[in-house]
């Protein structure tokens, strides 16, 4: 398995948790397509240079965390502190 393939299924994984899990929202599938997609691209980007697909792998990791990615809903980070104010 590639350097980049966790961090790229984990990028997808809290995708997902945000959205159904935190906002109730119904499971869009173009998510894990696009997951599955954005970790064979990384693992083939590996072939020519390992340490810059890894390095975008985990800055796409805490980019996901902490933006929203639809300016309505809050980010995973925003939820997660929400959820532990007992807010949610």
């Amino acid at each position: 398995m590639a350097r980049s393939t966790g961090p790229a299924l984990t990028i997808g994984a809290v995708t997902v948790f945000n959205g159904v899990v935190l906002n109730g929202q119904r499971l869009d599938w173009r998510v894990p397509v696009a997951t599955g997609f954005v970790a064979i691209g990384l693992a083939g980007l590996e072939h020519v240079s390992e340490p810059l697909a890894v390095g975008i792998a985990w800055l796409a990791l805490v980019a996901v965390l902490f933006t929203r990615v639809d300016p309505s809903k809050p980010a995973p980070m925003e939820n997660l502190a929400t959820l532990s104010k007992g807010k949610l």
